[in-house]
């Protein structure tokens, strides 16, 4: 009999794997981001041993944890491999114009949402699924959002239809607030949202029912601001190259390194 052993490479063969490490047996229990996150951190491990600033006998990551002496490789590694310029005044001026909102001060929003909270063991797919569904219906017939987050979200907000109130950016976390606040006029929704939001929490439906734009602080105020947005949008632009190359080198299988401009900083 060969159906163990032929179930077992089948297994083996959908794994999220960078060269010789298997970082998880079921990669489409996790998110994408995720995937690429994981896929990226064994990358740079192991360019971090083929420099020598890793012994090779460094455990593999374990449930996508690496170790501290990895951690502290991989910093040396990117600093010395990755280097990223100053951006001139005239490119600071530019993006300024472009980008207006992304440093107002004091803007707000009043929001309400639908929290699909990611725990230990669940079925990350069959979640998403059901978020999107939730997402298109309530799209559809917005007078519907109160009473699907009452009946739905793990948020204790659920309890008052998913009311957040009027939020500041530091009212949330970094990743839910970037979704939410200094958007460009053609991002600036008010209404229930196009897309899921992917936080540390989970995944939530979205509804701005509101926005204070706040104040435009002149370029002056804010250049050191906007000088190290260029640089963070350099620096990830070459990790994303940087991981190509490294990908290329080693092989990974169960994640798409080019979906995304940043596999680190998502």
């Amino acid at each position: 009999m060969h159906t163990a052993p032929l179930s077992t490479a089948s297994a083996a063969a959908r794994a999220l794997r960078v060269g010789d490490d298997v970082l998880h047996p079921q990669p489409d229990q996790l998110t994408e981001a995720e995937r690429r996150q994981l896929a990226s951190l064994a990358l740079l491990r192991l360019a971090a041993i083929d420099d020598g600033l890793l012994p090779e006998n460094d455990p593999p990551p374990s449930d996508g944890v690496i170790s501290e002496a990895a951690a502290d490789a991989i910093d040396r590694w990117l600093e010395q491999a990755i280097q990223v310029p100053d951006p001139d005044e005239a490119a600071c001026r530019r993006f300024h114009a472009a980008h207006p909102a992304r440093y107002a001060q004091g803007e707000r929003v009043l929001a309400r949402h639908i929290l699909f909270a990611v725990t230990p063991g669940v079925d990350v797919q069959a979640l998403r699924q059901r978020a999107e569904q939730l997402l298109v219906a309530v799209r559809a017939d917005p007078e519907a959002f109160a009473e699907a987050a009452r009946t739905t979200s793990n948020c204790p907000s659920g309890e008052q239809g998913g009311d957040l109130g009027w939020l500041n950016a530091t009212d949330c976390a970094p990743e839910f607030a970037r979704e939410l606040f200094g958007q460009d006029e053609a991002q600036a929704h008010i209404g229930v949202l196009p897309r899921l939001v992917h936080s540390r929490f989970g995944l939530h439906v979205v509804e701005v029912q509101a926005r204070e734009a706040g104040v435009h602080p002149a370029f002056e105020q804010v250049q050191e601001a906007v000088a190290q947005s260029l640089r963070q949008q350099a620096f990830a632009t070459a990790l994303k190259q940087t991981c190509a190359v490294l990908a290329a080198r080693h092989g990974v299988e169960g994640a798409d390194l080019d979906a995304a401009a940043s596999p680190l900083l998502q």
